[in-house]
This record gives structure tokens, sequence and C-alpha cells, in this order.
């Protein structure tokens, strides 16, 4: 029990400070090649400006550098590494209960981690240069919902096929069968959640969330006795704090979707090993653990929807809407430390209630 403890621990700490470590290093070099939007500003779905957005945000979008995200699955993939790296050259009792890298329980995870930090980085990097447009230079919305979907369709088959996952797990009862519909069941759940993702919008605002998420998901996986899941759950917790530390209003960088699209489908991916597949329900309580992730979701649903069904009339001065909450005039570090709680009491919430079923 006490080595478990120590296993799921260490990676958090070693990973927080790893990215301490490097971020000086990556500071020095986001700020000297000025890796940031060269003009401030969005548009909305219909090519239009966003004016109270651009108000609002005229001044951050230029001169902060993007790509903070970096931090997080660099120090966590050096974690992984050294622990692994540590078992295989120094093999012993210590070093090889400590290892958590496994093929039943985080090469998948892994995997989504490091393809969705390559593909957030191409789309930061592109946005940066305006390679694409010099208005928006990153990949098109299409684009990265079709690599998003690829990947949950992958992860899906490789759970259906490999490791024969064909049911949700449910509170009480026995798990709900449903074959192959795994497959398409994991690829929109992937790209629910990466639609959250754009609650990457004020200092501070997404590290908190994740970093609750992550921890709540850490300890279901503990608790399922996925030891060497709960490992890797507790590591990203510790990866994000060490981005969170440099974030925190005023933020020297921001996570950008190197970062967000890396955490999201990985959070989606735990929520699923810790479902049937664990012996549990960890698919049903993610909208409970994610919800400032829902909240952000159903704020642009309902504001595209009024606008279209509504001749333009919108339910929120901007959305997402925790952007709402800056132009009715609360300072962004307020709506920041809100949703922290908020993030704190879904997270205990939806893990009590996966503990509990």
């Amino acid at each position: 029990m006490i080595i478990d403890i120590v296993k799921v621990i260490l990676p958090a700490i070693l990973a927080f400070w790893i990215g301490i470590a490097i971020t000086p290093f990556l500071t020095d070099f986001l700020y000297k090649h000025q890796m940031w939007k060269k003009r401030s500003g969005k548009k909305d779905s219909n090519g239009i400006a966003t004016k109270i957005f651009n108000q609002l945000h005229k001044t951050r979008e230029v001169g902060t550098p993007r790509l903070g995200g970096v931090v997080i699955w660099a120090s966590a993939t050096i974690t992984i590494a050294t622990i692994w790296l540590m078992a295989f050259f120094a093999p012993n009792d210590l070093t090889t209960k400590l290892d958590f890298l496994s093929r039943s329980q985080t090469w998948v995870p892994l995997v989504t981690l490091l393809v969705g930090a390559f593909v957030g980085l191409v789309d930061d990097l592109f946005e940066i240069t305006g390679v694409i447009s010099r208005v928006s230079g990153g990949l098109s919305l299409k684009v990265r919902l079709a690599i998003v979907t690829t990947v949950g369709v992958l992860c899906g088959l490789w759970f259906f096929m490999k490791l024969d996952v064909t049911a949700i797990g449910l509170p009480f009862v026995d798990a709900l069968q449903i074959g192959w519909l795994i497959v398409p069941l994991f690829a929109i759940v992937l790209i629910a959640i990466y639609s959250g993702g754009v609650i990457d919008g004020i200092d501070g605002l997404a590290g908190g969330v994740f970093a609750s998420m992550f921890a709540a998901y850490a300890g279901i996986a503990f608790y399922q006795q996925q030891i060497n899941l709960a490992a890797f759950s507790a590591m990203m917790v510790g990866a994000i704090l060490a981005f969170l530390w440099f974030n925190i209003p005023p933020a020297r960088f921001y996570m950008s979707e190197t970062g967000s699209m890396a955490l999201t489908i990985t959070l989606g991916v735990i929520a699923f090993m810790t479902d049937s597949l664990g012996g549990g329900y960890g698919l049903l309580v993610l909208p409970i653990i994610g919800f400032p992730l829902v909240m952000t979701v159903l704020s642009n649903i309902i504001q595209v929807t009024s606008k279209r069904l509504r001749g333009g009339k919108k339910v929120f001065l901007v959305a997402p809407i925790h952007h709402h909450f800056e132009a009715i005039g609360w300072p962004a570090y307020k709506v920041t430390m809100r949703y922290w709680i908020l993030g704190i009491v879904a997270a205990l919430l939806g893990m009590i209630l996966a503990l509990i079923g």
C-alpha cells in the first residue's frame, strides 16, 4: 500500500519540479523569438469580428507568448521517461515498482498526450507565423476536429479490438453492453471534451480547472487499483501545476493549443480507462468532473443557436461564458478563482459519486 502511494505521488512531484526547471529556458526562447500572435482579435463562425471579445483582449493576445503548454507535456514526458529508464538500466525492487509505463494502462493516454501536443504545436506555430493566413494562421477548426475524430476512432478500435471493451459502466446495475458502438462513442466523447478547450482564455483559468479534473481521475484510478493510471494522472497534475505557477495573472505565457488539445483528449481517454475497463463508471462522471468544460461548451452552443434562431440576438454578451463575466465587469482574476473553486467542487463530487456507486 505504501509503495503504491509513493508510486502515485512521486511522479507528480517530479513533474512539477521538472516543469519549474525547464520553464526559464522555454520562456527565454519564446520571448527571444516573439512567439505570440502578431495581431489581436478573432472572428466568429460567420467571419464577423467579435467586438466585445476583441475589446477585452486587445492588449492580451500580443506581447505574451503562446506555447506554454509545452511545459506540461514536456515535463510529463521527461518524468515518465526518467522513471522508466531507471527501471530499465538499474532494475531493482524499488525502481521496478515505481515504473508506471505499462501497455495496459498508460500507453494509450501517453500517446494521445503526445499526438495532441504535436498537432497543437503545429497549430500554434501556424497561428504565430501566419503561414496559412495573415488573419488567422492556425489550422482550421474542421482540420482539428478531423484529427481529434481520427484519434478517437483509433483509440476506440484499440479498446474494442485489443482490450475487449464493449460496455459502459453504470452504478448499481450491470454495465450497458454496446458492442462496436464503443468506437464512435469514443470519437464523440473526445470531440465533445476537446470543444471545452476554449476555456483557455483567461490567465490561470485552464490550468486550475484541468489540475482538478486530473486529480479526480487519479483518485478514481487509485481506488480501482489501476495504480499505473493513477500515477500517470497524478503526474499530469504536477505538470499542470508547474505551468500554472507561471500562468497565474499576469501570465508569463499562454497554454494555447499545444496544451489544451493534449489535455482534453487525454482526459477523455482516462475517463474511458476508468470506466468498465477499470470496473467503474469514469465515463458517466466525466460531465460532472469536467463541469467547467461542459458549461463552456454549452454557452457556445446556446449563443450560436440563439443568434441563428432569434435573428442575431445573443444570450450572453460574449461567449464562452467566462468572457461574459468579464464583459459585465468581473475582474479576470475573480473569474479565474471562482472557476477554480467550481472546478474543485465538481471534481470532488464526481470522484465521490464514482467511488460510492
